[in-house]
C-alpha cells in the first residue's frame, strides 16, 4: 500500500512538472509558487470539509516549520530549473532522497540503534546512480551559485519529508498537513510577488494560462499522497520509489515534447525500477521490525 502512494505521488508530480514547464515560459517563479499554493488551498479546502477534518491543531510549530522549509525548496528548486539545464536541475533536487538516507542512518549512530537498514540504504544509492544515467546532469562554471540552490532545494526537500514523518508519528491528519504547507506556499509567492513585477494577464498565452489549476491540483493530490507514504511507513522505501518521478519525467518528455532518451537512459530507468523492486522487497521481509528500527 505504502509503494500505491509513493507511485501516485510521482505520477501527480510528474505531471505537473509537464504544466510548469509550459507555464515557467510565461510566469515567475513567485507567481508559479502563488498560483500553485492557492489553488491547492481551495482544492484541499473542499477535502478537508468533505472529509469532516478539523484544521485545529495541537502542534502549530511542527506545521509551520514543514510549510517553511518546504517552500524555500520549491522556491529554491525553480530557480534551478531556471538558471541551469533541467536535468541538472532535477538531479540536484532529487539528491532529497540521499540526504533523507544520510539523516536516517546518522540518527541510528547518534541515538545508538543498531542501523539494519543498510541493504534499503544501498538501493537508495542504486536508485540514484540511476537519475543520473537518466538525466546526465551538467554543470558550467557559471553556474555553480545555481548548481548550490539546487543542491539546497534537495537538502530542504529532505528536511520537509522528515518533518512530514514526525507530523504523522504525533497523528497529524494528511490532509491537515498539505493543507498548511499549500497555504505556505501560497503567502510565500504572494510576498514575492509584492517585491517583483506581475506578469500582465494580456501577455499571458492561454496554453500557460490553463496550466494554473492543474499545476496546483496535481501539486495537491502528489503532496496528499507523499505525505500518506511518508506517514505510515518506512522512510527509506519511500525515499527510493520516488526516483520513479523521473522515469514518468523522461517518458513525458519523449512523448509530450520529443526529447530523445539514448541507450544509456533507458539502462538508467532499469535500474531505478530494479532498485524500486529490490527496496520493496527488502521492505517486506523487513516488516518484523519495531518502529524506532523502522524510521
Amino acid at each position: 500500500m505504502q509503494a500505491m502512494w509513493v507511485l501516485l505521488a510521482a505520477f501527480f508530480f510528474a505531471t505537473m512538472s509537464v504544466g510548469v514547464k509550459i507555464a515557467g515560459t510565461s510566469f515567475s517563479i513567485s507567481e508559479l509558487v502563488f498560483y500553485r499554493g492557492a489553488v491547492s488551498v481551495l482544492f484541499m479546502a473542499v477535502l478537508v470539509r468533505a472529509r469532516g477534518v478539523s484544521l485545529q491543531t495541537t502542534v502549530p510549530g511542527m506545521h509551520a516549520w514543514r510549510s517553511l522549509i518546504g517552500t524555500l525548496s520549491l522556491g529554491a528548486w525553480f530557480y534551478a530549473i531556471a538558471h541551469l539545464p533541467l536535468a541538472t536541475a532535477m538531479t540536484l533536487n532529487y539528491m532529497s532522497s540521499i540526504w533523507i538516507g544520510a539523516f536516517v542512518c546518522g540518527g541510528a549512530i547518534l541515538y545508538g540503534r543498531s542501523l539494519r537498514q543498510g541493504p534499503l540504504l544501498a538501493t537508495v544509492l542504486a536508485g540514484f546512480v540511476g537519475v543520473v544515467m537518466v538525466l546526465r546532469p551538467t554543470l558550467d562554471q557559471n553556474q555553480l551559485f545555481a548548481g548550490v540552490i539546487g543542491l539546497l532545494s534537495g537538502l530542504s526537500a529532505a528536511l520537509a519529508y522528515l518533518q512530514v514523518s514526525g507530523l504523522g508519528r504525533v497523528g497529524e491528519p494528511e490532509l491537515r498537513t498539505v493543507f498548511y504547507f499549500s497555504f505556505g506556499s501560497m503567502v510565500a509567492g504572494l510576498v514575492g510577488m509584492a517585491v517583483t513585477d506581475v506578469t500582465p494577464w494580456s501577455s499571458v498565452p492561454w496554453q500557460a494560462a490553463a496550466w494554473l489549476v492543474p499545476i496546483g491540483i496535481m501539486a495537491a493530490l502528489g503532496q496528499w499522497c507523499m505525505t500518506r507514504a511518508y506517514s505510515r511507513g518506512s522512510t527509506l522505501l519511500v525515499a527510493n520509489l520516488q526516483y520513479t518521478g523521473i522515469v514518468l519525467g523522461a517518458l513525458y518528455g519523449l512523448l509530450l515534447f520529443g526529447d530523445q532518451i539514448p541507450l544509456l537512459g533507458w539502462a538508467g530507468m532499469g535500474v531505478i525500477m530494479a532498485s524500486g523492486i529490490a527496496a520493496t522487497v527488502l521492505r517486506t521481509r523487513a516488516l518484523g521490525q519495531t518502529p524506532a528500527e523502522e524510521h
